[in-house]
């Protein structure tokens, strides 16, 4: 083999390296999160104030053990609320002839599911079919509720392809000039985001406002934590904002599945990572009167001050001129690196 073309194929097989890291990443991240959902500590409740909702709640619990939490609410009424208030995801209703169980598919259709499969079996003891009544049902086009989490896929995929393109072709240009092209980037990627699911698609048929807020935020801080890092990661970008925007972030942000049926290592991303702060904050934002919005809205922005905190520190090693100059000859090979999902 001649030495020009074994320094081509030495080439060729390094850059193969991140695909086929990707490729573990993904399968990982996706199989680890997805592949054997089961309750953990499911919060279900059992309607009725008398010694007889106590005795069942002790029962299904005891039968359950770490799978549910439950407990009782005094009244039909007071279970409306906690589904509303995403306390609990499922309550039972006993009733010798017509048990009922209420559930809230516009928090989580696989979690209603999970519910249902609880409490059949139940309502079968009793002899009696078991109803299922919706409480909080999704919007019309988005039956199976998960609209929002594509919305979730299409503005990262926007948001971390833009940082390669940043980061590559304008790598020769200046951090601040970068950083305002981010800034422009996530406008453009939460407005089509946000028409894609309002007047387009009818996913989200209220609060459009507030989506496109939420939306203007995830992206933001995804395109500025990108645009930071490729300052540190160069040609690793790509795979390092995948890591975090793609295979931790969908996998744990409640769009597929609830954290109560994830493993312990998602559940608690769950509770700080940027895309279940996107999804439970529109999802509460759409369906549940902004019950929560809050704290949902607290972990985006923090994201998007971590994102300022690593811009920051991109600018004060570029200023210290530790950025080699090979950064514009990069620049086209790190665009064909970028990889859709």
């Amino acid at each position: 083999m001649r030495p020009a073309t074994r320094s081509a194929l030495r080439h060729v097989l390094t850059h193969l390296l991140t695909p086929l890291l990707m490729c573990v990443g993904m399968g990982l991240a996706y199989l680890g999160a997805f592949a054997q959902p089961s309750p953990h500590g499911l919060p279900v409740a059992v309607v009725g104030s008398g010694a007889r909702a106590g005795h069942l709640a002790a029962a299904i619990g005891e039968k359950a053990g770490d799978k549910l939490s439950v407990r009782t609410v005094a009244d039909r009424d007071a279970a409306v609320r906690a589904l509303e208030h995403r306390d609990v995801f499922g309550a039972y209703v006993p009733d010798r002839r017509a048990p009922e169980l209420l559930v809230a598919t516009a928090g989580s259709d696989t979690t209603a599911s999970a519910v249902q499969k609880v409490f059949t079996p139940v309502a079968a003891r009793q002899g009696a079919p078991l109803k299922v009544t919706d409480v909080v049902p999704p919007a019309g086009h988005d039956p199976t509720g998960q609209g929002i989490f594509f919305l979730l896929v299409a503005l990262s995929i926007g948001s971390y392809a833009s940082v390669a393109v940043i980061g590559g072709a304008g790598g020769a240009l200046p951090l601040k000039v970068r950083a305002a092209l981010a800034a422009a980037v996530s406008l453009v990627v939460s407005v089509i985001g946000t028409v894609l699911a309002g007047p387009v698609f009818h996913l989200v048929e209220h609060g459009l406002w507030g989506t496109w807020g939420l939306a203007w935020v995830y992206s933001a801080g995804v395109l500025f934590a990108g645009t930071g890092l490729h300052t540190f990661l160069k040609r690793w970008t790509t795979l390092g904002v995948m890591v975090l925007f793609v295979m931790l972030n969908f996998t744990s942000s409640g769009g597929v599945f609830r954290p109560e049926l994830q493993n312990g290592f998602f559940r608690g991303l769950h509770g700080f990572w940027n895309g279940a702060g996107f999804v439970e904050g529109t999802r509460s934002l759409v369906y549940f009167d902004g019950y929560g919005l809050g704290g949902y809205v607290g972990t985006l922005v923090a994201w998007l001050a971590v994102g300022l905190v690593v811009l920051g520190a991109a600018w004060a090693v570029e200023r210290r001129g530790h950025v080699k100059s090979a950064r514009a000859a990069e620049a086209e090979e790190e665009m064909e690196e970028a990889v859709g999902v």
